[in-house]
């Protein structure tokens, strides 16, 4: 995700604290908020994928998704 997104995020959210944000921000917010958490989900996922996994034995393993 982009730094200045970020930011916005960061603004939104200090000015959600100091009053009402108006519907458009809210909007704006939330659509923001969706993007970074599927940002931070494929992230983690690209990380999980190339993870190995180094068995007692020595022998070493991707993981794998369950199910």
């Amino acid at each position: 995700m982009e730094e200045y997104k970020i930011k916005r995020i960061n603004e939104l959210a200090k000015k959600a604290r100091e009053q009402e944000l108006t519907p458009e921000e809210t909007a704006e917010r939330d659509a923001l908020r969706r993007e970074y958490i599927e940002s931070v989900k494929q992230n983690l996922a690209a990380q999980l994928n190339s993870t190995i996994v180094v068995e007692p034995d020595g022998t070493r393993r991707q993981l794998r998704r369950k199910g």
